[in-house]
């Protein structure tokens, strides 16, 4: 292995929380790259020297060697930076998805997302941006505010609001020059959902991918009745479990993402690099309120 993240799946996994779990023993990571030293007799479609990541969740890649069959490995290209493909299999491949599959959106369109500032988050903006789409952008107040803005205005964040600046009239003033969102990204649930939730066209879509803040999601009956939202979930590895026939569907959002890294309007999530052996601290860091910085083992 060469590198891998520490993502929150990765700590529900640990806690015994998350949807699907290893038989124990088990190794941590669900996500990461790794570069090929060996192939059996049998293996057809790798080689020595070639990048590979997780086909699916559950293979377990805070390790520095493991051998594995090869229908469980995807290969990716080795011209994309290290990091990229380390982060590459969950959260940009979760937001081109979620930009993709539930509404038919198209240059000029906005979408809203909370926890703007994750992983999916960041890739949500630059997808979007990439594709003309404009973001509003929910985070949660936070001393380092104008910095995170800043940051995520570089991505190509169109606008960036606080939760608390949901429920002020000021919003209104962002959709004087883009049209009300079609689709909404949730990854927080709560009042946050709630307050995001009113801000979308009638039949617009709300789609939920995490539940950040362990509350429900509340939606007003209003909202159904007279507005018809629609309220979805999405989950990556059911994602590719459905899939898992369609092998065009798979190639073709890797090779869209992969693209995307190569010409820089797709970059990895603000990172830090933690050599294996200091873990715990990088799992500490990984689970303190308002982290902006993704952990990651370099094995």
């Amino acid at each position: 292995m060469l590198a891998a993240p520490i993502n929150p799946a990765d700590i529900n996994m640990i806690q015994g929380t998350y949807a699907i779990l290893p038989p124990l023993p088990a190794v941590g990571g669900n996500e990461g790259v790794g570069e090929v030293l060996e192939v059996g007799r049998h293996v057809a479609a790798l080689k020595p020297g070639d990048w590979v990541i997780p086909a699916d969740a559950g293979l377990g890649t805070w390790r520095t060697r493991g051998v594995f069959p090869e229908k469980v490995l995807l290969k990716v290209p080795s011209d994309i930076p290290v990091l990229c493909a380390a982060t590459l299999s969950v959260n940009p491949c979760t937001a081109f998805r979620m930009l993709t599959d539930f509404e038919t959106l198209a240059p000029g369109d906005s979408v809203i997302q909370n926890a703007a500032n994750s992983g999916v988050g960041q890739a949500v903006i630059q997808i979007a941006k990439a594709s003309g789409i404009k973001t509003i952008n929910v985070v949660r107040d936070r001393p380092d505010l104008p910095k995170l803005v800043e940051r995520l205005m570089a991505l190509g964040a169109d606008h960036v609001v606080t939760e608390e600046m949901l429920r002020k009239p000021e919003m209104k003033d962002i959709f004087k020059s883009i049209p009300k969102p079609r689709l909404a990204l949730n990854c927080v649930g709560g009042k946050s959902t709630t307050e995001m939730l009113r801000h979308l066209q009638p039949k617009g879509t709300m789609v939920t991918y995490g539940g950040m803040a362990k509350q429900p999601v509340v939606v007003p009956v209003s909202s159904f009745i007279f507005r018809d939202v629609r309220l979805r979930g999405f989950w990556m590895t059911q994602w590719r479990k459905d899939h898992a026939q369609d092998q065009e569907s798979l190639t073709s959002m890797m090779d869209a993402l992969c693209q995307l890294m190569r010409t820089g309007q797709l970059r990895a999530p603000a990172c830090t690099e933690v050599p294996l052996e200091d873990y715990g601290a990088a799992l500490e860091a990984a689970m303190k309120p308002f982290t902006s910085s993704k952990q990651i083992l370099l094995l």
